[in-house]
């Protein structure tokens, strides 16, 4: 059975903390982020480049997870429905059995006052969109999870 975490939430919400602590907890876990492949496509993770590359390159990475590990984890925002949407059909076709989605559902407050504190900051417009993109479309069960857990605190 190979399972995929697919973390959702506004950029400063924790997720690449999240990540981090399940790969240090769980080694065998394979970290799949889309920032890691911007810095090795593009020299830096705040280059967003062409999404194209990125997104063969996330292909690439799920099918090679679903050989060689039982358990990933996808970070990225995952703002959009179609976003996760895509994700989810691709998690399945490659060949994950099982798909958790974690929703860091953390206030825009908080978010925004994390990105000011943060060496790389996202602009404030965008984090504002994001945030009308999950307020408008939040995460379901019903866009193909098997699990959805909603993180507050």
């Amino acid at each position: 059975m190979s399972k995929l975490i697919i973390l959702i939430g506004l950029p400063a919400s924790g997720k690449s903390t999240l990540a981090r602590k399940i790969v240090t907890r769980y080694p065998q876990c394979q970290l799949i982020s889309t920032d890691a492949i911007r810095a090795q496509l593009f020299g830096d993770e705040a280059i967003q480049g062409p999404w194209l590359q990125v997104w063969q390159q996330v292909q690439q990475k799920f099918y090679q997870a679903v050989r060689q590990t039982s358990l990933a984890i996808y970070d990225a925002t995952n703002a959009q429905r179609r976003q996760r949407r895509q994700v989810i059909d691709l998690a399945k076709e490659s060949g994950f059995t099982h798909l958790t989605g974690l929703w860091l559902d953390k206030s825009l407050e908080l978010c925004l006052t994390r990105n000011q504190q943060r060496q790389r900051q996202v602009p404030e417009e965008v984090i504002m969109k994001m945030y009308r993109q999950l307020t408008d479309a939040p995460p379901s069960c019903e866009e193909g999870l098997d699990i959805l857990k909603r993180i507050t605190k």
